[in-house]
């Protein structure tokens, strides 16, 4: 794909967050496999729905762009998916475990927050309004993922994994 426009540039991206979101579909269930507290568990296996949810959102986008969701593979998403692969891999303490987990699925989700804004901002520079209202409602659940996510990772699980000896 030739990039000449902002236009060809949102849609690569949108593309590049497509493929991104798919991997992370194929993901998140063996991290809730891997999650020993059971509110980490639950936590990814709602944003499992959710990215369900994303998924379908930017087919609606690229539709809207005149589309489609062929694309290159991801390549960083699939650089943070084989490195949270890599931890559930080690022999590590359940509660050091889930500790990582958080570290992996908040690498993640810092990925997702900056390529939304990306592109929410490209939508809005092309005058993109029904996009941008999408855009927006995904980027503030990535945002939120992240907070509970800090959350989890403050109150409980690194006080379990800071125990452990």
């Amino acid at each position: 794909m030739e990039l000449d426009t902002l236009k060809d540039l949102y849609i690569h991206e949108l593309q590049d967050l497509y493929s991104a979101e798919t991997q992370l579909v194929g993901a998140l269930p063996l991290l809730a496999e891997a999650a020993s507290d059971f509110d980490l568990k639950s936590a990814f296996e709602l944003h499992l729905e959710e990215t369900r949810i994303h998924v379908t959102r930017l087919e609606e986008v690229l539709k809207l762009a005149g589309a489609g969701t062929e694309g290159e593979k991801c390549k960083g998403m699939e650089g943070l998916l084989k490195e949270g692969q890599a931890l559930i891999e080690e022999e590590a303490d359940p509660e050091v475990l889930d500790a990582g987990l958080i570290v992996a699925a908040q690498k993640v989700e810092h990925y997702e927050i900056a390529g939304y804004g990306s592109v929410r901002a490209f939508a809005e520079l092309l005058e993109e309004d029904e996009a941008v209202e999408i855009l927006s409602t995904t980027l503030e659940e990535e945002r939120n993922t992240d907070e509970k996510l800090t959350h989890l990772a403050m109150t409980v699980i690194n006080v379990a994994a800071s125990t452990e000896s």
